[in-house]
């Protein structure tokens, strides 16, 4: 009996000695990282940026995978559906999270519940543009000359349910303006709209086209819509100094399903700020429009919980639906 209770003593030992090691091994082979995107876009050169410092500090390679389609959610559904145990992530941007699981019927995830945060990558401002030759010089003088003109004047946005689609009617309704919705298949047709003069009005996240449109002047930069002046545009005014408490930025962040435990968690989210942290990655951030920027998981789950609810807000008091 004594060696009975011995040996199973030794057993049980042996089964802690073995689980910790397991969990102190992580990672032990190599991490996949899907992409909701196609290659080539920001959310993946982001991805692909970050594949050398962390599999620095990791010690295993980061497996970047792009599985685009259906707006994004087959990547979110497939990390939602993935076991959780840290070698299966996604790369989102806040739109993932926060509007998709409303906007997209059968979107088959939910932004908070289904995923555990990791942390903050980055964020980029969305800047509020306008046609050169509009009579205005500054926000407030936009809103004084859009209110002498209700119903009468266009905005652009790159689709319905878009996420500068969602940022104007935030502004809209924080301005009390009545402006028309003008939306474009993507992005650049939108710069090209409010550039022809199409459309007065262009809420959208930065790009190089659109920097040199506006050094030009063929572009008037009005206001930027983090809550604080942006790095990137530092003499421009937030939208916020006008309509007090507006923000829109889109953001870019790491999850991982729900269920991972805190251990591998802190692990990842270590090796992501160490890599945010180095001048050559915020540099390389810098030049596609965004700023590196890290945080806690639990920082993140408060980001995306109040998004939700921002945008949520958004959506059903405008009476968006995409079909």
């Amino acid at each position: 009996m004594k060696r009975m209770f011995r040996h199973l003593v030794a057993a049980l030992l042996c089964g802690f000695t073995v689980g910790a090691i397991a969990q102190q091994a992580y990672p032990s082979r190599p991490i996949r990282l899907l992409i909701p995107y196609a290659p080539g876009g920001t959310t993946d050169i982001m991805a692909r940026a970050l594949q050398a410092p962390m599999h620095e500090d990791l010690g295993q390679l980061i497996l970047v995978e792009n599985k685009a389609g259906a707006g994004g959610a087959i990547a979110m559904k497939d990390t939602a559906n993935a076991a959780a145990d840290g070698y299966t992530l996604v790369f989102i941007n806040n739109g993932l999270v926060a509007t998709t699981p409303i906007l997209q019927k059968g979107a088959g995830y939910d932004g908070i519940r289904d995923f555990a945060p990791i942390g903050m990558v980055s964020t980029s401002p969305m800047l509020v543009v306008v046609n050169g030759e509009l009579p205005v010089d500054d926000l407030k003088g936009f809103i004084d000359y859009a209110r002498k003109n209700p119903g009468k004047l266009e905005y652009a946005s790159a689709g319905l349910g878009s996420f500068g689609h969602l940022s104007t009617e935030l502004f809209l309704r924080a301005a009390g303006l009545q402006m028309v919705h003008v939306p474009y298949k993507g992005q650049a047709p939108t710069l090209n709209a409010v550039l022809a003069g199409e459309v007065k009005l262009l809420i959208t996240s930065p790009s190089a086209a659109m920097n040199s449109h506006i050094t030009s002047g063929k572009l008037k930069l009005l206001g930027v819509g983090t809550p604080e002046r942006s790095a990137l545009y530092p003499a421009t005014p937030t939208v916020s100094s006008v309509l007090p408490g507006y923000q829109a930025e889109s953001w870019f962040a790491l999850l991982a399903p729900a269920g991972t435990s805190p251990e591998v968690i802190a692990r990842l989210n270590k090796a992501l700020n160490k890599a945010l942290a180095t001048p050559d990655l915020q540099q390389r951030l810098n030049t596609f429009g965004l700023v590196a920027v890290s945080s806690t998981p639990e920082q993140l789950r408060e980001r995306i919980a109040a998004e939700v609810e921002r945008w949520g807000k958004v959506i059903r008091e405008s009476n968006i639906k995409v079909e």
